[in-house]
Parts: structure tokens; C-alpha cells; sequence
């Protein structure tokens, strides 16, 4: 699969080092060792899929034209539009022209989220109750000090988007309001901490900081027959997966903890699962957009609430 990489920033890097051979061309308009400033001028025939790696505000423009030229897309995310509508009809576009659009959430590869997802699909775990997430990074002063990233909701599509992701992964659109708790701008002019939940049957609490300065991730699953925790993503090390059995009436649960020290495989892997669905274009019905239709339905609720707090 010959691939562009448009935008050479920190994701850009990545992407074009997982891609290796695969790479045709390079865009960015403001990096000089690119090949190209703008994805128009790359020659159309001359590649098959782009990785678009570029700010928030670029990346619909984009996909308008790679997916109208029957290009498929990878983007990173959170991708957003102004509505649901604009995703609609990118999800329109894909399908029209037998294209892959397909949004970057590698945290689906993590080996522990892979293990909880069986655990859950197995029942392991039985009727669940509670959910809750803690993502934390330290990057409020890079975040502030950047030309494009300091506005809006901040930490809220940052990492709020891969909190909803991992929901739909783990328990596909689960119903009830969604509402948040808390958003603070500690040392920025957007959300630096944003805590919200879920109110429904299934109970979902989350937390995301840029203030945590060391790297954190967190998820604690109840359910009737026991519990699933994970501590760290792989690139944060170690990460460790224990599963719990209930013990009844009540006592000590028995359990299983394994811990991983690694380097990160999630890139490799979703890239590899791209290339896969690229593959099998016709079969996948435009990607998976319709999680992000659903992702962006919620960061907008969120996003109303949140106004309504101040």
C-alpha cells in the first residue's frame, strides 16, 4: 500500500515511522525536509491512503478530498466537526467511493484492554456495575505553550475522547446522560482537569488531567461476579491486568495479575489493522465513523454542560 503522511509533528513522526517502506510522499507546510506543502499537489495516482496527522481544525478539508478522490484515510484523533452532520457525511463520502476512513484510537491494541474486552464478551465478570477511569498526563505547559492546542474544551477531546472510545470498545454506546462533574483551567485558558459520568444503568465515572505529572492511566471495572483492573498503558510501564473472583457473602477475593514491561505495540498493531481494512475496502461500510459520530455526540453534550457551569 503506497502511503502519504500528511503533518509532521509528534504523531506525523510516529506514523511515518510505523509505515516504513510503505511511504510515498510527505506534506507539511511548515516542515522543510517535507516533500510536499500542500496534499493537493501530491500527484493522485501516485498513492493509495493518507495518515493525517495534522492540527484539529485541518483535518475535515482533508478528508473531504482524500476520501472524495477514493483515497483511504487514517486520522488521529479526536476527529470533530462542527456537528454530527459533518461526519455523516464523511461516513457519505467513504462509502460512495469504496474507501477506508478510519480514525486513530490505539488504545484498542493495548495487550490488558484486549484481555478485559475478552473477560467481558466471556461474562467473567457477570452483570456490571460500576466503571471508573482516571487518564492523566503532565502536558498543561506544553498545551499552553503550543500555537493551536490551548482553546475549546482542552483536556475534554484530548483525552476524553479515548475514554469514550474505550467505553464503546469495551461496552458499545451505553445509554443514560451524560454529564460532567468538574472542569478546571488550573494553568490554562481551556480545561485542564475534567471530571463527568455517566447516569444510566451502567454507572461510569471519568477523570482527565493534564496536571498528573506522571503519566497515568487507571480503570476499575465491578461487576456481580468480581472486578477487572488495569494500572498504566504499556508506553507508561509497567502495566498490570488483574482480574478478581468474588468471594460470597463476602471475604478476600481470589486472583490473577499479570504485569507487562514493554515497549509500546499499539502503533505497529493499528497499523497493521488499517493496511487490513484498506484490504478489504468494500466490506467495511466507510471505517468507523459511526463511533466517532457517536463520540462527537457526547463531547458536545459535555461540552453544552460544561457552558452551563460557568
Amino acid at each position: 500500500m503506497r502511503v502519504v503522511v500528511a503533518g509532521l509533528g509528534i504523531q506525523g513522526k510516529k506514523r511515518l515511522a510505523m509505515a516504513g517502506a510503505d511511504v510515498v510522499a510527505t506534506v507539511d507546510p511548515h516542515v522543510d525536509t517535507a516533500q510536499y506543502r500542500a496534499l493537493e499537489e501530491v500527484p493522485l495516482d501516485g498513492y493509495d491512503a493518507a495518515l493525517v496527522c495534522t492540527p484539529d481544525q485541518a483535518k475535515l478539508a482533508l478528508m473531504r478530498y482524500l476520501l472524495g478522490n477514493g483515497k483511504h484515510v487514517l486520522v488521529e484523533k479526536p476527529l470533530v466537526g462542527n456537528g454530527v452532520e459533518d461526519l455523516m457525511q464523511l461516513e457519505e463520502l467513504a462509502r460512495e467511493h469504496d474507501a477506508v476512513s478510519y480514525t486513530a484510537y490505539n488504545h484498542r491494541f493495548e495487550p490488558h484492554f484486549v484481555r478485559l474486552k475478552q473477560a467481558l464478551d466471556a461474562g467473567t465478570l457477570g452483570r456490571i456495575y460500576t466503571v471508573r477511569f482516571f487518564y492523566g498526563n503532565g502536558t498543561a505547559r506544553d498545551v499552553r505553550n503550543s500555537v493551536w492546542r490551548d482553546q475549546g474544551c482542552g483536556v475534554l477531546p484530548d483525552l476524553g475522547s479515548h475514554l469514550l472510545d474505550t467505553i464503546l470498545y469495551w461496552f458499545g454506546p451505553i445509554e443514560g446522560l451524560c454529564r460532567p462533574w468538574r472542569a478546571d483551567r488550573f494553568e490554562n485558558r481551556s480545561y485542564d482537569r475534567v471530571v463527568f459520568g455517566f447516569h444510566g444503568p451502567l454507572a461510569v465515572d471519568c477523570e482527565m488531567s493534564m496536571l498528573s505529572w506522571r503519566n497515568t492511566f487507571s480503570a476499575d471495572i465491578y461487576g456481580e461476579k468480581g472486578s477487572a483492573h488495569i494500572s498504566s498503558l504499556c508506553k507508561w510501564g509497567p502495566s498490570t491486568f488483574t482480574l478478581r473472583e468474588r468471594v460470597l457473602p463476602s471475604g478476600r477475593p481470589d486472583e490473577q495479575s499479570d504485569t507487562l514491561v514493554c515497549a509500546d505495540p499499539t502503533w505497529a498493531a493499528e497499523y497493521l489493522h488499517f493496511k487490513r481494512l484498506c484490504q478489504r475496502a468494500g466490506e467495511n461500510r466507510g471505517g468507523n465513523l459511526h463511533n466517532d459520530i457517536w463520540i462527537q455526540s457526547k463531547l458536545q453534550e459535555l461540552s453544552v454542560a460544561i457552558g452551563g457551569m460557568e
